[in-house]
């Protein structure tokens, strides 16, 4: 289970370290893709499976399905920490989340998110102030 936000950096040469109360769990490898907010998002491997069953589940018939397919597994890497806990994030998709230096690592319970601090401030202020508590209404909680 993934909770929690974390400050930290990237390196010069594109490596994360991961917030050490997460590394256990991702410890047998993890798939890193696109988010859908200018973000990133990390996936335990069997986390990963689960949501690939439910994608290739869906008809290629659907134009929409076909996209949602490219968007998530053209841009996913699978990847393995090294022993000081760190994933190299290819530029690709450093550039696609705008992160570089300072990031913000969130925890979404099944997944991670990775945002560039400037992205999860904005985000942060979205969430912590929307214009009234009825915006979350409709979702049943």
């Amino acid at each position: 289970m993934f909770l929690g936000e974390f400050k930290h950096t990237i390196d010069d040469k594109g490596r994360l370290t991961i917030p050490a109360k997460f590394r256990g769990d991702l410890a047998a490898g993890l798939v890193l893709t696109r988010g859908f907010d200018r973000n990133l998002m990390v996936y335990p491997a069997a986390g990963w499976e689960n949501l690939a069953e439910r994608i290739m589940a869906r008809s290629l018939t659907d134009r929409r399905v076909r996209e949602f397919r490219r968007r998530v597994f053209s841009g996913a890497t699978d990847l393995a920490p090294d022993r000081q806990g760190r994933i190299l994030i290819p530029p690709y998709l450093r550039d696609f989340a705008e992160i570089e230096g300072s990031v913000v690592v969130a925890g979404m319970y099944d997944y991670i998110e990775i945002w560039s601090e400037t992205a999860w401030r904005e985000q942060r202020e979205l969430i912590e102030n929307p214009e009234d508590a009825s915006y979350w209404e409709d979702l049943g909680f």
